[in-house]
């Protein structure tokens, strides 16, 4: 048939490019892989610096503080317990570095995107299609050109996971801005309020549920990508979960996995919202 005698060269083109940019940016490429290495060794030393109980301490002191859940301060505490009991007190640690530093870049770049988008239509328009071919394209194919620009390493597994992770931010920080009632907005600016005013004062606070829920999202997803950084040499938890797949160590996989989730549903019941009673209701 006509339509598959002359193949569209996009995958050559696109390798082309790639090649290029190794090429012509191997200083760039090589910077900023050692900069984020550093970072994310800083972030685990600091974790890995404390005495685990210390620290086991700390954060179900944390989790009482934000959440006001005794039954959750005792879950947190539990869980790290286990981990640590279990041998994967280090690879927790760098897992969480990861996690952290992922949700920070995602949060720090996609909040504002997601505000701009909710007050420029035409912004989130163009912007819509990229956030869409950012959460389907499977997270194997960002594995390789980061792996071929920056090498082995945490490095590609970190970008990609930014890469696949930040899309929830906008969409729902888009959300919740562009969901702010007219009425509440007609009454800022009758009172005088100014642009800056109206999305410090109204815009913000009442999008702040919506905000949280990408952010919670955000983390689920960059958890989900710890197995898959692994293949490219990226420290944590992923480790041990592909070596026991090669080996078919089920003991090794359970354990891991178990921790994976643990830590998941800690970040989860830490991160999201917490619920307040009205007196209304009370």
């Amino acid at each position: 048939m006509w339509t598959t005698q002359e193949k569209l060269p996009l995958g050559e083109h696109i390798a082309r490019y790639v090649e290029w940019l190794t090429q012509h940016g191997a200083d760039v490429f090589d910077a900023i892989s050692s900069s984020l290495s550093e970072i994310i060794s800083l972030f685990t030393s600091a974790l890995l610096w404390f005495n685990p109980l210390a620290l086991i301490g700390l954060l179900a002191l944390l989790a009482f503080y934000i959440q006001r859940k005794v039954s959750l301060t005792l879950f947190v505490a539990l869980s790290f317990l286990l981990i640590l009991n279990l041998g994967y007190w280090q690879e927790t640690m760098e897992t969480l570095a990861q996690v952290t530093f992922a949700t920070l870049v995602c949060v720090i770049v996609g909040v504002p995107l997601g505000i701009v988008a909710a007050h420029r239509p035409w912004f989130y328009a163009a912007l819509r299609p990229v956030l869409d071919l950012m959460q389907t394209v499977p997270t194997f194919v960002y594995l390789i050109p980061t792996l071929t620009l920056f090498g082995l390493g945490v490095v590609p597994g970190l970008i990609s996971t930014v890469v696949f992770a930040i899309a929830a931010p906008i969409r729902l920080t888009y959300l919740g801005v562009r969901d702010v009632p007219q009425e509440l907005m007609d009454a800022g600016k009758a009172f005088g309020c100014s642009r800056r005013q109206l999305l410090a004062r109204i815009e913000l606070p009442h999008a702040m549920p919506s905000i949280a829920a990408g952010i919670t999202q955000c983390i689920m997803l960059s958890l989900s990508m710890v197995v898959i950084a692994a293949l490219v040499g990226a420290d944590g938890l992923g480790k041990p979960v592909v070596n026991a797949l090669n080996t078919a160590d089920i003991a090794m996989g359970f354990e891991a996995g178990l921790a994976i989730v643990l830590l998941a549903i800690i970040l989860d019941r830490i991160c999201k919202q917490r619920e307040t009673v009205r007196r209304g209701d009370a």
